[in-house]
């Protein structure tokens, strides 16, 4: 039997949370605790997660460039799962949001990034 890509399981939906390595905008710190909150949210919601290290930057009003070490937690998902867990997803950005003293959380849903 010859395998096909329609024999095969398709997750279309593509989720990346960009977790800051700093807080209060430009301030080091251990991440790690929110990378693992981020990991177990989207492996609980979509069944597996990635995590991958990147740097980013951007133009602060207050504090001019800032570049910092990020973290990207991904999961590729149903359109369903997607839909039925994105306000969970959207608090949980809200939540780092808070607690890191962050002007935005990037979210990234299907190719479009949005600030939380």
């Amino acid at each position: 039997m010859k395998t096909t890509l329609n024999n095969l399981i398709c997750l279309e939906s593509n989720i990346k949370i960009y977790i800051p390595g700093t807080i209060n905008v430009n301030q080091a710190i251990d991440n790690s605790k929110y990378i693992d909150m981020a990991l177990n949210l989207f492996s609980g919601f979509f069944g597996g997660s990635t995590k991958y290290k990147a740097i980013g930057t951007w133009i602060s009003p207050v504090n001019g460039l800032i570049k910092e070490n990020i973290d990207i937690v991904e999961s590729y998902c149903t359109e369903k799962q997607l839909n039925e867990n994105i306000n969970d997803i959207l608090d949980f950005c809200f939540k780092l949001k808070h607690e890191l003293n962050q002007e935005n959380i990037s979210l990234e849903v299907n190719n479009k990034l949005y600030f939380v």
